[in-house]
């Protein structure tokens, strides 16, 4: 588990170079076919600022995206000792807790760092979830907290988010700014150049996918371990199968915080899915019961 947690902290550098890398070649892109290379160091710095901005307050973004309202152990006493126990068993701080008025069962976690965690869940999920299969899907959310997912999830979102901006705002100066191009430039590195700012947002929320969907078997191995109670995990994911439904308030940007997918199914979200398929999660769970 420290291992893992380790390798989370390490992947936190590798995905913020590899997005300034994808940043850096717009800003290539764009430095050539205007002939003006300051314009890269303009385009690197505004990403990187809008990257610290979102990894500070991304956190608070999500909670009112989702309609989350704080709670004290007297609201609800049932989710806060959940809670309040797993943190004492992985000894880090209590997160804070919120609830989300939504008759769908999910929950999702969010922050920076253990210090300033945040765990929510749907008053769907605590209709119908048992004792121990509310503490085994706190679990897996508690779990993100300590593996620093929440981190790298900040970071990766933020960037993820700078990179469409800025690329979206280069194509609209192209088209709409064109005259201001240098006539010299080559057609095939024009052409280099437009591809890379079209590619980079696809390239970049396709390295996100694949680190929410690791996150989230990492997450459910936590969250096993932490409880000792693989199968009552399970038998949260197959209630979710049953009783799962798209959330009220959906937004794909914050999709990837739930403990299940919000969003409603169809082709281009699960092609684009942060989750891994819920039968998959219960296979393996299932699979390395003896493990845990």
């Amino acid at each position: 588990m420290y291992k893992a947690i380790a390798a989370n902290k390490r992947n936190t550098i590798l995905i913020m170079a590899v997005f300034v890398g994808l940043i850096g070649a717009i800003g290539w892109a764009v430095s050539y076919m205007y002939g003006n290379t300051s314009m890269s160091y303009w385009i690197i710095g505004c990403a990187l600022v809008y990257a610290v901005l979102q990894y500070f307050f991304a956190s608070k973004l999500a909670v009112a995206m989702t309609g989350a309202e704080p709670i004290e152990k007297r609201d609800n006493p049932r989710l806060y000792r959940v809670v309040e126990n797993l943190a004492i068993t992985l000894g880090i701080p209590t997160p804070k807790v919120y609830i989300i008025n939504d008759p769908t069962p999910n929950a999702f976690a969010t922050g920076r760092d253990p210090k300033h965690a945040i765990v929510a869940a749907t008053t769907g999920l605590l209709d119908i979830m048992d004792d121990s299969e509310l503490e085994a899907v706190m679990a897996h959310e508690m779990g993100h907290v300590q593996n620093y997912d929440i981190r790298v999830s900040m970071i990766a979102f933020g960037l993820v988010s700078a990179i469409s901006v800025i690329s979206d705002f280069v194509l609209r100066m192209m088209i709409f700014g064109g005259d201001n191009r240098d006539n010299n430039s080559s057609p095939l590195m024009l052409i280099i150049g437009i591809v890379v700012i079209i590619l980079a947002p696809i390239i970049a929320v396709i390295i996100q996918l694949a680190i929410s969907r690791q996150r989230e078997y990492l997450a459910d191995a936590t969250g096993a371990m932490t409880t000792r109670h693989p199968e009552a995990l399970a038998k949260a994911l197959e209630k979710l199968q049953q009783y799962g439904k798209p959330m009220k308030k959906q937004s794909t940007a914050s999709a990837h915080l739930f403990f299940s997918s919000p969003l409603k199914p169809g082709f281009v979200n699960r092609l684009f899915s942060t989750h891994p398929p819920l039968e998959d999660r219960i296979a393996r769970l299932r699979g390395n019961d003896g493990k845990f």
